[in-house]
C-alpha cells in the first residue's frame, strides 16, 4: 500500500518543533507519528507532500524520497494521509489487514475530531493533488466521498504530544511484549515491578547501581544507550538509540530520541534527538527539539503558583492551553546559559539564546534572538551562528547540508536573512 504523508495550514500551530522538520517526525511514545501512521497502512511506500523547504531537505537526506513529486503521487491509487494524525492505539500489525481493504472499497475519507485524518484515492483524483492545494482540494473531494471516523487523535498544538505521550508509550510497548528482550534484565540492574515492561536491547550499555520502576508502566532501553550508575528510571519512558543517561532522573512519560545526553531531573516530556541536558536541572512536561543545549542549572517550571491552566504566548496572542501542567515548547539550535529560568508555557523558536539574569525569561524567544542582562538583542552574524551548528552537528557524525542550512536561513528575521556562504563543513570538522 502506497501512503502519501501530507503537511495541512494548521501545520504552522505546532511551531516551533515544525518551523524545521514535517509535523510527521515528531515524537510521541516509542516512535514519530508518521512511524505510526505508516504502520496503521502497513505502507509498502511513503511520500511527502508540504512546504518545498522541508521536501528538499527530505530529498537531500534521502535522494529517492518522493517528497512533493506529482509524478509518483498520481502513478497509483495512494492514501493521503494528514501529518498531524495520530492513528488510534495499538498503530500495529493488528490494524494492517484491515487497511489493506480500503482500496478494495473504492475512494473514502477518514474523519478524526471533525478533521480529515487521511483520504483513499484513485489516480484520477489525485491529478487536483499538490502542496499548494492538497486542503482545498481535499475538502472537495470529502464532499463526495463515502466517510468513516477512525479514531485517533488530531495534534493541533505542541502539547497535545506531551499529554498523549503516556498513553502511547503504553501502547507502544505492548506491540513489542513478546520480543525475547522484554524482561531480560542485566546483573546488578534493579528492578521494581513486572519484568514483562522492561526491554533492555542487547548493545545497552547498563553500569551497577542502576534501578528502573516498571509499576506504573514500561521502561524501554534502545539500542546503544549508555546508563550510567545511580540513573532511575520510571515507567512509562523510552530512551532513544545511542543516548547516554548520566545518574539522571527519569520520571514517568519520557521519551528521548536518539543520541541524547541526559542528566538531572525529567518529567512526561519528550526531547527529539542529538539535544544536551547534561547537567543538574529540571526538564517537565516539556518539548525539545533537536541540536538543542540545556546549560548547567537550567529549569524549566511547569506548573502556576495558583494552579491554574497554562497559557502560550504567541505574538501578542495568549493562547489557553487547558493544562494544568506545561513547561517549555522549544525549537532546534536553542542554547541556554548557567542557571538559565524558565517560566510554564515558555516558547523558545529555534536558534535563540538564552543567557543567565537571576530573572525568568520571556514566555517568548523567537528565533535568532538572544536574551540576556541587556534584554532581548537579534542575533546579528547568521553565518557565525550556523557555523556554531556545524559544529555541533558534526560531533554526532551530522552534517549541515545545503538544504538544511537553506532551511536555517529562512527562519532568521528579515533584516538578517541575507545569503550566507555555507558553513565549511569539512574544515570545521577536521579542526574540532
Amino acid at each position: 500500500m502506497r501512503i502519501c504523508i501530507y503537511e495541512d495550514r494548521l501545520t504552522d500551530q505546532l511551531e516551533p518543533l515544525t518551523a524545521t522538520r514535517p509535523a510527521s517526525e515528531l515524537l510521541c511514545g516509542l516512535d514519530s507519528l508518521g512511524a505510526k501512521q505508516a504502520r496503521h497502512f502497513a505502507a509498502e511506500a511513503t511520500g511527502f507532500l508540504g512546504r518545498s523547504t522541508i521536501a528538499a531537505a527530505l530529498r537531500e537526506r534521502d535522494p529517492l524520497s518522493p517528497a512533493n513529486d506529482p509524478a509518483w503521487l498520481r502513478a497509483a491509487p495512494t492514501v493521503l494521509v494528514n501529518a498531524r494524525w495520530l492513528p488510534p492505539a495499538p498503530a500495529g500489525v493488528r490494524l494492517a489487514p484491515a487497511t489493506r481493504r480500503l482500496f478494495a472499497s473504492g475512494p473514502t475519507a477518514g474523519y478524526c475530531d471533525g478533521e480529515i485524518a487521511f483520504a483513499v484515492l484513485d489516480t484520477r483524483r489525485l491529478q487536483s493533488i499538490a502542496p499548494s492545494t492538497v486542503d482545498d482540494a481535499l475538502a472537495d473531494l470529502a464532499q463526495s466521498l463515502p466517510t468513516s471516523e477512525v479514531g485517533g487523535h488530531m495534534i493541533a498544538r505542541p502539547w497535545d504530544l506531551v499529554r498523549h505521550n503516556p498513553g502511547r508509550l503504553e501502547a507502544d510497548f505492548a506491540a513489542i511484549r513478546h520480543t525475547p528482550e522484554v524482561g531480560h534484565h542485566p546483573n546488578g540492574f534493579s528492578l521494581v515491578g513486572p519484568a514483562d515492561r522492561l526491554f533492555v536491547h542487547p548493545s545497552a550499555k547498563i553500569d551497577p547501581f542502576v534501578m528502573a520502576d516498571t509499576t506504573k508502566g514500561p521502561v524501554w532501553i534502545g539500542p546503544d544507550c549508555v546508563v550510567t550508575a545511580f540513573t532511575r528510571l520510571e515507567g512509562p519512558c523510552a530512551i532513544g538509540a545511542g543516548t547516554h543517561l548520566l545518574g539522571a532522573k527519569i520520571r514517568g512519560g519520557v521519551t528521548l530520541g536518539p543520541q541524547c545526553r541526559i542528566g538531572g531531573e525529567v518529567e512526561c516530556s519528550i526531547v527529539q534527538g542529538h539535544s544536551n541536558k547534561y547537567h543538574d536541572g529540571f526538564l517537565g512536561h516539556s518539548y525539545l527539539g533537536e541540536w538543542v543545549n540545556l546549560a548547567a542549572g537550567t529549569i524549566t517550571g511547569d506548573l502556576r503558583f495558583d494552579y491554574r491552566a497554562v497559557a502560550i504566548k504567541r505574538g501578542d496572542e495568549s493562547i489557553p492551553t487547558g493544562e494544568m501542567k506545561l513547561g517549555s515548547i522549544v525549537g532546534d539550535h536553542v542554547r541556554t546559559g548557567l542557571g538559565a529560568l524558565l517560566d510554564c508555557g515558555t516558547t523558545l523558536h529555534p536558534f535563540s539564546q538564552i543567557l543567565p539574569t537571576g530573572t525568568l525569561a520571556p514566555r517568548e524567544i523567537p528565533g535568532f534572538t538572544r536574551f540576556g542582562p541587556d534584554g532581548l538583542k537579534p542575533i546579528a552574524d547568521v553565518e557565525a551562528t550556523l557555523r556554531s551548528s556545524a559544529i555541533a552537528m558534526s560531533r554526532r557524525g551530522k552534517d549541515l547540508t545545503p538544504a538544511l542550512a537553506t532551511l536555517y536561513r529562512g527562519l532568521a528575521p528579515a533584516d538578517e536573512a541575507r545569503t550566507f556562504p555555507l558553513p565549511p563543513i569539512v574544515d570545521i570538522r577536521k579542526s574540532a
